[in-house]
């Protein structure tokens, strides 16, 4: 008996904790493309990535035409000859590799780039949630922009709009977080739009 009367004052004042939570949502994505910086951003980081991949197709391509070129005439060459043909056609390919790396690569010249010009305004964005939720007493914010576990919320918890209108109105000057126990996801959907 005892305990099920534990039981039952933990379940209730678990209830209670969760009703006492203020939760917000937000969805990060349309707040971002709400944003001219953002698009802008995107739209030049797209077109730096059409033309790197111009590039790279081109350095693969030389690989390519010449390991043809190399298969073609392999019967007519000496061992010594295709041995030194197959070593320049793997350096090539490895040049391409590293180059496509060096570009696309988790510490390539596009994401350093990415980092860059998205950086700024995510801390902008972020700024700007934690300042709404302090001025609003809200406890917790749910970004569901890409949350496929979001099962169901309440339109009247959504505050997205409410973000868009704080970025947008003239003195929209939100402080970038400094508070380091407040944790915020990296913007990876929209680095990787």
């Amino acid at each position: 008996m005892k305990r099920l009367t534990l039981i039952l004052a933990f379940a209730l004042s678990a209830v209670g904790f969760a009703a006492a939570q203020n939760t917000a949502v937000v969805n990060s994505e349309k707040i971002f493309k709400s944003i001219d910086a953002y698009n802008e951003a995107i739209k030049q980081l797209d077109q730096m990535a059409e033309q790197y991949q111009k590039d790279v197709d081109e350095k693969f391509k030389a690989v390519e035409d010449l390991y043809n070129a190399y298969m073609q005439r392999k019967s007519t060459l000496s061992q010594a000859s295709q041995q030194a043909n197959e070593e320049n056609i793997l350096k090539m390919e490895k040049e391409a590799t590293d180059f496509q790396e060096s570009i696309f690569g988790t510490d390539g010249t596009l994401m350093k780039r990415r980092i860059e010009l998205i950086q700024p305004i995510q801390k902008q964005v972020f700024g700007a949630i934690e300042t709404y939720a302090k001025q609003h007493n809200i406890d917790m914010v749910v970004d569901i922009a890409q949350n496929a576990t979001m099962l169901y919320y309440s339109p009247d918890v959504d505050h997205t709009q409410d973000i868009i209108d704080m970025l947008k109105a003239p003195a929209a000057t939100a402080p970038a977080t400094t508070d380091t126990t407040a944790t915020t996801a990296p913007a990876t959907t929209a680095a990787q739009q």
